[in-house]
């Protein structure tokens, strides 16, 4: 049984609760879902329990199980990205902008102060940037399954 402090190898799809996938560890998945990226190297995940290296609903999903399980659960935004925050829209001068290698446009994602944020807005004097995450607000839904686990010594 998967404890806090072991090294856990899933593979595993993500999706939005009204069934569209966001996320997965397996190419074929990507593929059928439309959310294939040929940059992106599709493979299993290696992570360790209790690390924090995942959002908090997906570490404590594995405990207790083992491998060869396969499950399904649902996170609450809680315990995934956290809720929306409006304190994380600002607006900037669009002036800052003069001098980028782009032209800032409304769903573009760009790092700003090397946090990414996704520009909502872009008007004659500014561009409004959300620094919450995509997923932030979202509850999600998980299929896991368990491929290896090696113990905590």
């Amino acid at each position: 049984m998967i404890k806090k402090g072991d090294k856990v190898t899933v593979d595993y799809i993500g999706k939005l609760k009204d069934g569209e996938v966001f996320d997965t560890s397996m190419e074929n998945i990507a593929k059928e879902e439309n959310i294939y990226t040929p940059e992106r190297s599709y493979e299993p995940l290696k992570f360790t329990v209790g690390e924090r290296q995942l959002i908090e609903g997906f570490e404590e999903a594995v405990i207790g199980k083992e491998v060869g399980d396969e499950i399904t659960v649902e996170i609450p935004a809680e315990k995934a990205y956290g809720q929306r925050d409006d304190k994380l829209i600002q607006s900037v001068p669009k002036g800052a902008f003069e001098g980028a290698d782009f032209e800032p446009e409304e769903g573009m994602i760009i790092l700003a102060g090397g946090v990414p944020a996704t520009i909502i807005e872009v008007n004659e004097k500014e561009v409004i940037l959300d620094f919450n995450h995509q997923l932030a607000g979202e509850d999600l839904v998980f299929t896991i399954k368990i491929l290896d686990v090696e113990k905590e010594e």
